[in-house]
């Protein structure tokens, strides 16, 4: 039976998966001429995140604090990383943002498209003259109010216990003087079945904005001291 299950989520997340590239494109070409930030083409995200979770009997989420986003403000947004999963349930703050994002998943079929489509930013990891065009990239974005998202571990933790951070969603902040939103997100780490593809555990995720942090305060050299409060807040919210 939970073979049988697993194989219909899987065939439900793909074919929900195939269906959003073609609506993401569709919009794309239709928007194109008015729509720069392809704002329209990632609202189509949502009800992709909302279907893929309702639609699997061994996921639930939990979304709480989104009265902290304030949609005329741009945020430098870090989110704490345990899954694959994450990409889905993100969306459920229902907020623009442009991810940065490892290269590798922009070449996963249809998904992938998705984010290239939608215009968010590509990391290639351990390349230095990666990681300058991405911040030259983010601070472009954050420069015409999009907000855009870190995930500050650098890797996905194997542990509810988050990793220490890497500073330079905080530098970036400070120096372009945004605030910093917290997202914290606890319980996805079993969402993907590790080493099977058959769904056992049930899972009953949660999103969590945090208040938003200033940034006015602090000076370049202050970047260490900044990622080290968001990290302990977040840190705090998860335990």
């Amino acid at each position: 039976m939970k073979a049988l299950i697993s194989i219909t989520i899987w065939l439900s997340i793909i074919g929900l998966t195939i269906l959003l590239f073609f609506v993401v494109l569709l919009v794309t070409i239709i928007s194109f001429p008015f729509d720069r930030k392809r704002k329209l083409a990632h609202r189509q995200c949502y009800w992709w995140s909302r279907a893929v979770v309702a639609l699997n009997p061994y996921w639930g989420l939990k979304v709480s604090g989104l009265e902290n986003i304030d949609p005329d403000k741009t945020y430098v947004v870090v989110a704490n990383h345990q899954s694959l999963a994450d990409i889905v349930v993100l969306y459920g703050a229902r907020m623009q943002f442009k991810w940065v994002a490892k290269e590798s998943l922009f070449k996963v079929p249809f998904i992938g498209w998705s984010l290239s489509l939608t215009k968010h930013i590509k990391l290639k990891r351990g390349k230095t003259e990666s990681i300058i065009k991405v911040y030259k990239e983010a601070i472009q974005w954050l420069r015409k109010d999009m907000s855009v998202l870190f995930f500050p571990e650098g890797t996905r933790s194997q542990t509810e216990q988050m990793n220490k951070f890497q500073s330079g969603a905080f530098k970036l902040a400070i120096k372009e003087k945004k605030l910093i939103l917290p997202i914290s997100i606890k319980g996805t780490g079993e969402a993907i079945p590790k080493g099977s593809w058959i769904f056992k555990t049930k899972v009953s995720a949660k999103l969590k904005v945090l208040p938003a942090i200033s940034t006015e305060s602090f000076k370049p050299a202050d970047f260490a001291s900044l990622r080290d409060i968001v990290w302990e807040k977040m840190s705090t919210n998860l335990e």
